[in-house]
Formats: structure tokens, C-alpha cells, sequence
């Protein structure tokens, strides 16, 4: 086990520096998209973006309110959800549908289509079974790339807030989806040929029969893949092609794929942390918040990791390498470990194993993560807007014990402000409570489950901080095709997504129309250790006082019992 363990710190080690990176690279590109300047090709690329513009018939220079960019965003994401809604009803009349895939219910259709406007991924259906390939294409795909670049918009417009002053105006919705999503193209291109070339399918061919091992025949699904799963990792989508994500041998067949596929999730919300600092002019102001963000994804790590090599349910002389229960072989410990934890650190969702076989520390830790809003390192760009939050809940908690107004970035922190930053926190954590609360009293509840007891619970809550943090990851054991979950789960997914970006959209006005206050000696320094310290005191706090009693009677309990 001891060589396990130091291979595995040393992946650990390595995987964060070329984190860090790739992250300082798309923290560049992205800068240069908030500023309206091309990446790469400037002459075809502002060529395509015009020919948009024309096809829209918008202008990228007219700027909008906060509440005409959070009408805008609301109104695309409306005719997002009916778009998909009618499409996956409908699957068995169109073209495409080589395994002859009939259309789905009613609240699976509502289910699927909230969770992928709202880039959570939820999937209460299986995808080789229930979505025909052109599904997949039309709505999977496309909100893949959709969804995402609706969260990196609306963190622009917040970025703006603070570094514009007496200005009504935060940009343009259509302007800033346009430009984000046209930088994806290409790059999600790239990293598909890269996936093909490790043997993710990309095609239009049916599921191929064949005998197995054991002598059974059985199907081997194929499609058009390797499109679809570089954006939804990249843009932390998360959910998959295949009903068991990259844990299927052909979502994610080699280590090679497996190390790529793990930087995905990560190197977008983290290079925004390094976007923020350049656009408000103080680069120690993203260095800050990718510093808290990366203490608590170590800490997770640490400990997830550490449960999962040191307990198991069959005796040391009988597994030999701790919890392989769940995993790939392949992966091993360390690299389901890494995987989960980062994907519940981000708004993914994806997994390389089964999070319901983890022990009830190492399982609790993916779930805590997602219970502090996702905001390590988040999803595209509504991870960072939520550290925003809790970044200017900790300057006016620090503000309040020092008797002195809070400022954050050159702006003082009003009673508006705070109220916004309360909805952007809490949303989730409401959600979620009651979400749980109202399955566990249900009476066919039971029924829907593999487990009972304590871990029969930690199912419910793990389904619920999944689906109220825009995460999209499952305890397997529950059973989560059900008019109740699909329903309920599904506002709860629109509830937490689209509250907090309207509250951050009028923080954003807000803020703009605000002066610019210059440093004091009075003013609470945001870009030193101590901040760091105090930011993570207070995430940890809100964390501890929202969710303790819940993992008290799940994770905990069952470690304990």
C-alpha cells in the first residue's frame, strides 16, 4: 500500500501544476473575451462574430441594465427548456434514432431539460438507452456549450460592477454569450480529436452485439461521443453519454484520457480566478481566491483519499490497497479519489466511479463540497460570482467587528448588496434542506432506495446537494426516475440556478453605479493571507452551521454506528 499511496501523491502534485498552468492560460483568453478582443485568428474570428450579430439582429455595443441582461438570460434559458422538453418527448418520430429510443415522459423530459439549461447534468435517464443520438446532438451537445457560457456571461457583467463607475449599465447578454461560446468551438474541437485519437468513439453507427467473457451476448453502445464529453467537462457540465459517465471504457479508455478528461473540470474555473484579478487592475485579488479555493480542495482531497486507503468493508489481508469497492482497477484509489473530488469541487458531476461505494467519510466529502455552493473551484463562472458572495460576506462580517464600512474592490458594500449576496448564498442551502426534508417524509421514500438506515439517507441528501448546487453526481443506490424526484428535482434545479444569477446580475448594477472609494488606512486589505484565512473561516462556518445536523444523521452516523 505504501507505493500506492506515494504514486499517488505524486499524481496528486503533478495533476495541480498542470492545473495551475492550463488554468493561467484560459485566465488569459478569457480576459481578452471580456475585453470584446479576439484569441486567436483575429481576422475570422471578429468576421464570424459579426455574421452572429447580423443573424441576431443585435448590436454588441448597446449596452443593457442588470434587468434587461437577467431578462435576457431568463428568456434564453426559457426557450432553452422548452426547445429540449419538446425534442426528448418527441425522439421516437425523428431522425437519428438508430436503437429505435421512444420519447420520454412528461417529468423525465422537464427533469432533463431543467438539469441541462441550468449546466447541472442531472441524469435521471440513462443516455445510451433513453436519449436517441439526436437528442444528444441538438440538446445535450448544444447546452453543453450553451449553459456554460450563460455562467462565464454573467460573472462578466459582475466583473464589470466593479470596475465601473456611476455606470447604469453592466453589457451585453448576447455580446458576451456570442464570444464565449465561438473561443469553445475550436478548443472543444481540438480536445475531441484528442479524445478520438484515445478510442472515444465519434459516430453515427448503432450498438455494435458481442459475447462476453462469460459467454453472454450483449450490446456495446457506440455515437457520436467524444463531441459531447470534451464540453461537458470543460465547461463543467458534467452528466455523460454513457449511463456510468468515465467510468465506461470508452467515455474514458486510457490514462492519458483520464488525466485529460480530470484537468477539464478544473481549468476553466480556475483561470476565471486569474480573468478577475486582471479585469479589476489587482491580480492578488484572483490570487486570493484561487489560493482559498485551492486550501479546500486539498483539505478534501486529503481526507477523501486517506478514508478510502485506510477503510474497508473486507479485511486488509483481503483487499490489500484499502476501498476498491466502486472503482476502476485501472484508476485505482488515488485516481477515483482525485476525480471525485474534483468534480464535486467544480459543477460537474461526471465520475470515474461510484461515489455511493465510497466509504462514509471519503463519500461525505464530494457531498460537503457541493454543499458550500460549489465555489471550489466552482462552475464556469457561477463558482467564482458565489466566492465573489462569500468574499464580500467575509468584508462586511470583518467590517462589522471593526465598527467601519465595508469595501470590496473600491466599492462600499450597502444593505442592497448584502441582501443579493444572501440570496446567492442561502438559495442552494434552502433548496437543498427542504428538498431532502420533504423526500425522507414521503412514504414510498424507502422504496426508492438500495440502502436503508443512515446511508439510505446520505442517498437522499447526496441527490439533493447534487441537484440544488448545479452538480449533477448520484449515489447510485437511489432510484431517481420518479415523478417526485424528476419534478421537484428539476425546480429545485431552476430555483438554485437562476435566483442567485439575478441576485448577482442586480449586484452587479448595483455596484456599477457605485463611485470607486480609494484605499484608506482604514480599509480591510482583501489581497493578503490573513483574508485568505478569514474568507475560509467564513465558508467553513456557513458550511458547518447549514449542514452539520444533516451529515450527523447520514455520513456520519454511519461511520460512527
Amino acid at each position: 500500500m505504501i507505493e500506492s499511496v506515494i504514486f499517488t501523491a505524486i499524481q496528486d502534485i503533478v495533476f495541480f501544476a498542470l492545473f495551475v498552468g492550463i488554468a493561467i492560460f484560459f485566465g488569459f483568453a478569457f480576459f481578452r473575451i471580456y475585453k470584446g478582443q479576439p484569441v486567436f485568428m483575429k481576422r475570422a474570428s471578429m468576421a464570424t462574430e459579426k455574421g452572429f450579430y447580423k443573424a441576431m439582429g443585435v448590436s454588441p455595443r448597446e449596452e443593457m441594465t442588470a434587468k434587461k441582461y437577467a431578462f435576457s438570460v431568463l428568456l434564453f434559458s426559457l426557450f432553452g427548456l422548452i426547445l429540449m422538453m419538446a425534442i426528448l418527448m418527441g425522439q421516437a418520430f425523428l431522425f437519428m434514432n438508430p436503437e429505435q429510443i421512444g420519447g420520454m415522459s412528461w417529468h423525465l423530459a422537464f427533469n432533463t431539460a431543467a438539469s441541462f439549461i441550468t449546466n447541472t447534468n442531472w441524469q435521471a435517464y440513462s443516455g445510451e438507452t433513453q436519449a436517441s443520438y439526436l437528442s444528444q446532438m441538438l440538446c445535450m451537445t448544444v447546452q453543453n456549450f450553451l449553459s456554460g457560457a450563460v455562467g462565464i456571461a454573467v460573472l462578466f457583467a459582475l466583473v464589470r460592477g466593479f470596475t465601473r463607475k456611476e455606470c447604469k449599465t453592466v453589457g451585453n447578454f448576447w455580446a458576451d454569450l456570442t464570444r464565449i461560446t465561438l473561443f469553445m468551438l475550436p478548443v472543444c474541437f481540438i480536445g475531441a480529436l484528442v479524445l478520438v485519437s484515445q478510442g472515444v468513439p465519434q459516430t453515427m453507427k448503432g450498438a455494435v452485439t458481442y459475447v462476453s467473457l462469460e459467454g453472454e451476448t450483449s450490446k456495446l453502445y457506440l455515437g457520436p461521443a467524444a463531441g459531447q464529453i470534451i464540453i461537458k467537462q470543460l465547461f463543467t457540465n458534467g452528466g455523460g453519454f454513457w449511463g456510468v459517465n468515465s467510468a465506461y471504457p470508452f467515455e474514458n479508455p486510457t490514462p492519458f484520457a483520464n488525466l485529460l478528461e480530470t484537468l477539464s473540470l478544473v481549468v476553466i474555473p480556475g483561470g476565471l480566478c486569474f480573468t478577475f484579478g486582471r479585469a479589476v487592475l489587482d491580480k492578488k485579488q484572483g490570487v486570493v481566491l484561487f489560493k482559498a479555493m485551492s486550501f479546500i480542495f486539498f483539505a478534501c482531497l486529503i481526507v477523501c483519499t486517506t478514508f478510502e486507503y485506510l477503510f474497508s468493508q473486507f479485511p486488509q489481508s483481503v483487499s490489500g490497497i484499502g476501498n476498491m469497492e466502486g472503482k476502476e482497477v485501472r484508476f485505482g484509489i488515488g485516481g477515483s479519489s482525485l476525480w471525485a473530488v474534483a468534480t464535486t469541487s467544480v459543477s460537474n458531476g461526471s465520475v470515474n466511479a461510484m461515489h455511493d461505494s465510497f466509504t462514509s467519510i471519503g463519500g461525505m466529502i464530494p457531498m460537503f463540497l457541493m454543499m458550500l455552493g460549489e465555489i471550489v473551484y466552482g462552475g464556469v463562472g457561477c463558482g467564482l460570482y458565489g466566492m465573489i458572495a462569500f468574499a464580500i460576506l467575509t468584508v462586511f462580517i470583518a467590517g462589522l467587528m471593526v465598527g467601519r464600512t465595508p469595501e470590496y474592490i473600491g466599492k462600499k458594500i450597502g444593505a442592497f448588496d448584502m441582501k443579493m449576496v444572501c440570496l446567492v448564498i442561502l438559495t442552494p442551502v434552502l433548496c437543498l434542506l427542504l428538498g431532502t426534508a420533504s423526500t425522507v417524509l414521503l412514504e414510498e421514500a424507502p422504496e426508492w432506495l438500495t440502502n436503508s438506515g443512515a446511508h439510505g439517507f446520505s442517498e437522499i441528501l447526496y441527490a439533493f446537494a447534487s441537484m440544488a448546487n448545479n452538480n449533477g453526481s448520484a449515489f447510485a443506490g437511489f432510484s431517481a426516475n420518479t415523478v417526485w424526484t424528476n419534478v421537484v428535482g428539476g425546480v429545485v434545479m431552476l430555483l438554485v440556478r437562476f435566483i442567485p444569477m439575478t441576485a448577482t446580475l442586480f449586484l452587479a448594477g448595483s455596484l456599477g453605479r457605485k463611485k470607486i472609494v480609494p484605499q484608506s488606512d482604514g480599509t480591510l486589505s482583501t489581497s493578503n493571507s490573513m483574508f485568505v484565512g478569514l474568507l475560509i473561516a467564513v465558508i467553513i462556518i456557513i458550511g458547518a452551521l447549514s449542514f452539520f445536523p444533516a451529515l450527523a444523521l447520514g455520513p456520519i452516523a454511519e461511520f460512527v454506528g
